[in-house]
């Protein structure tokens, strides 16, 4: 049995977390799916997949906007418009980004009144002064939508390291901007909710703390979270959240994980992992011995292809595959069903998202030097009947 891992003590103030100190950590949570071996049975929905973009380099983002235009970032810092299905030649805007193996050009959303005032948002690693960090910044797209202006810093001083940087960005039903970020490389920081490193971050459009996030004047929608890269909306109040699980930290390794969430969760890191359970901290509802790990999550909206109607796809990084996961209507928590699609045909998968035109979109990440960049280096695809 591994060392029971000390909490820092501010996780009391947390509301979801009231006496998370009171007693030890337990396995075999009963609605916790533990996979002990590879990562699922294969995919018996008939799916085709097309090649919608090429010649992109690490493209982390993708952002829709009204009329069936796209912004993609790419990691090494550039802004890219889609239109038609073909890239844009010039760069929108090239973003200066710090040193950092993970980090870079991340995250981008688009403001829910982007018809009106035509902002976009990117989370960003940046150099500053000696230190470099993760921030959120906003940008103004022109109306052509080829160029783009810097306007301000939304939120900063998210610690920044080699690993962990997070960096998935969405706006929720509640017009509220989300922000995933990891733990920075120190775990204790995921529990700690005076820093924003290891949580989901709940932000107003303007960058400020909303007046009924789970801890007053505290940007922390969630806390426990080591490096999630992908999240959607179950309903208004309920997120699905991927997250990696650990990498040798405290002699912990695999175990990414699949987890619903409501406003106020800890899910736990790092005190529980696996399918611990915890006073106070939440158990994941889909765990992998082996890393995955968990690139974007998108749930499945669309009627291109209707056995996957309300299903969570998640894109995975080292094991190169497409993850369905179905949740029982009995028991919302629990995985009923999970299976593998493009395993191992298309390389590392990082973006998964919905598209305006009802078909789920997925980037390949094979050019961050973990994978196989070829003559067409990463590709957008889209995934139809």
């Amino acid at each position: 049995m591994r060392p029971l891992l000390v909490l820092a003590a501010a996780c009391l103030l947390f509301t979801a977390c009231a006496g998370c100190r009171s007693g030890k950590a337990h396995l075999s949570a009963p609605d916790c799916l533990l996979i002990e071996d590879g990562f699922g049975p294969p995919g018996n929905v008939p799916i085709t997949v097309d090649v919608v973009a090429e010649g992109l380099e690490v493209p982390w983002g993708i952002a829709w906007l009204p009329g069936g235009d796209a912004l993609v970032t790419e990691r090494p810092g550039r802004i890219r418009l889609l239109r038609n299905f073909a890239l844009h030649p010039t760069p929108v805007a090239t973003v200066q980004i710090g040193d950092s193996a993970e980090g870079g050009l991340l995250g981008i959303a688009v403001h829910p009144a982007f018809e009106r005032n035509r902002q976009f948002y990117v989370y960003v690693t940046h150099e500053a002064g000696q230190e470099t960090e993760n921030r959120v910044e906003r940008w103004i797209l022109s109306e052509d939508h080829q160029s783009a202006t810097f306007e301000r810093v939304l939120f900063g001083g998210i610690d920044a390291s080699q690993y962990h940087n997070g960096g998935r960005l969405r706006f929720g039903p509640d017009g509220m901007l989300y922000v995933g970020t990891g733990d920075a490389r120190e775990p204790d920081n995921a529990q700690n909710p005076d820093v924003p490193e290891g949580k989901l971050l709940r932000l107003t459009p303007e960058g400020d703390i909303p007046s009924d996030n789970p801890i007053p004047g505290k940007p922390a929608f969630l806390l426990g979270v080591r490096n999630t890269q992908g999240f959607d909306w179950k309903d208004p109040g309920t997120l699905y959240l991927t997250d990696h699980g650990p990498s040798g930290e405290r002699m912990l390794r695999g175990h990414d994980e699949v987890s619903v969430v409501r406003k106020g969760d800890n899910l736990g890191w790092p005190t529980v992992y696996r399918c611990e359970s915890g006073a106070g901290l939440l158990t994941p509802s889909l765990t992998w011995s082996n890393a995955a790990p968990p690139g974007g999550a998108a749930l499945y909206t669309g009627n291109a292809i209707p056995e996957w109607k309300d299903s969570l796809l998640i894109g995975t990084l080292k094991s190169k595959h497409l993850h369905r996961v179905v949740f029982s209507r009995e028991n919302p928590t629990q995985v009923a069903h999970h299976e593998v699609y493009l395993d191992n045909t298309h390389g590392r998968l990082r973006e998964t998202i919905m598209g305006p035109d009802g078909h789920l979109y997925v980037t390949t990440s094979n050019c961050d030097g973990r994978g196989d960049c070829g003559p067409r280096k990463d590709l957008l695809l889209r995934v139809r009947r």
